[in-house]
């Protein structure tokens, strides 16, 4: 894996489109139109937005870059707020609002005195495309046939959904595991070591993981997916929920455990809860927003003859609408990043926390 020295975006982007011919430059602006749109933000970043390639992708015929922009404090000690998008190639909506969202903070941030101060206090990593290969190619997996989110050395503890749940029986059929204990694939390499230099010791750390295709309600899950046991840290779940409840009441999620659903192997947000927090210094919550895609579909049944319409809005109102809806609860995770001891759980407010959580998650759903 190539990792680059830490670029302003002037130097970055330029020398990724210096490298490209016109006929790569009119293939990505018609196969992966959000790299594009990557680039044009991260070229118009004040100077102190720092943005590097963690690894190439190459392909038959254009190489795609994973970018890494970092903005805010540079304090160890500094909460951060990690933001990820297009871990699965078809759901490019993920993507597009990890990249909106950027956009939406980068031009407030040269007039919004509020919000400079506030990244005073936290530092936020953003990856809008883990997988620009698959995208690219509009599938679900890597350009392997692996799928990302099923790729990390972790396995179910009981039985989980036929080949949903992943499989190992061929990289030609969906949710492919590959073989997490020889490595994970280079997109999952490259998440892992930011995840690693970023996170541990930190007192408090979020990320955001955004997907569509699931449901018809937009959903907020949480670890785990591999067993149905609760997390260890679940009641500062819990408290980051009643918090979100209480500012914003008629929000539109369902926030609960992945595996009240399903479950799965290789899940990649279990396996960094577990890495991060296996020490048991500092919090660490990740997210994964589930945008649910069958409301898309129910109000225009015709995408189901496109395959990347199971997955995004393709109605322009329609998308407009979901590109500005979740800006409001990112804005909130990264205020609660920065706000965390205001809310997180104290000693004797965690084992009340964690047995409602328990109490509403589990026991009630047997």
């Amino acid at each position: 894996m190539t990792e680059l020295r830490a670029l302003t975006p002037h130097e970055a982007i330029p020398e990724e489109q210096a490298a490209r011919s016109s006929r790569q430059r009119r293939l990505l602006r018609t196969f992966l139109p959000e790299l594009v749109k990557l680039e044009r933000v991260l070229a118009e970043a004040p100077e102190w937005v720092s943005t590097r390639v963690l690894d190439r992708v190459m392909l038959k015929d254009v190489t795609v870059p994973i970018y890494r922009t970092d903005l805010g404090s540079d304090s160890p000690d500094a909460p951060v707020l990690l933001l990820v998008g297009g871990v699965h190639g078809l759901e490019r909506i993920g993507s597009q609002v990890v990249i909106t969202w950027l956009a939406n903070l980068l031009a407030r941030l040269r007039w919004d005195d509020h919000l400079q101060a506030l990244l005073a206090k936290v530092h936020i990593t953003v990856l809008p495309i883990l997988n620009p290969g698959g995208m690219f190619l509009n599938q679900r997996s890597n350009p392997n046939g692996v799928d990302l989110m099923r790729n990390a050395p972790i396995t179910a503890q009981d039985r989980s959904a036929f080949l949903l749940g992943g499989q190992r029986l061929s990289p030609r059929l969906p949710w492919y595991t590959g073989d997490p204990e020889q490595g994970m694939e280079p997109e999952n390499q490259a998440l892992e070591a930011v995840i690693n230099q970023l996170l541990p010791g930190r007192p408090f750390s979020l990320a955001l993981d955004c997907h569509s295709g699931f449901g018809w309600q937009d959903q907020i899950w949480f670890p785990y997916a591999y067993r149905r046991r609760p997390m260890r840290r679940i009641a500062s779940v819990m408290a980051l929920k009643l918090i979100w409840e209480q500012a914003y009441p008629n929000h539109q999620y369902r926030f609960e455990p992945q595996s009240r659903h399903y479950l799965t192997h290789g899940d990649l947000w279990d396996y960094f809860y577990k890495q991060v927090n296996r020490g048991g210094e500092g919090t660490f919550i990740p997210l994964t927003l589930e945008m649910g895609s069958w409301r898309w579909i129910r109000k225009r049944p015709r995408q189901l003859l496109r395959l990347d319409g199971l997955f995004n809005p393709l109605v322009p109102h329609r998308h407009q609408r979901v590109l500005r809806s979740h800006l409001p609860f990112m804005d909130f995770l990264l205020n609660a990043a920065a706000s965390h001891d205001g809310w997180l759980p104290a000693m004797e407010e965690e084992s009340m926390l964690r047995e409602a959580a328990i109490m509403h998650w589990y026991r009630e759903h047997g």
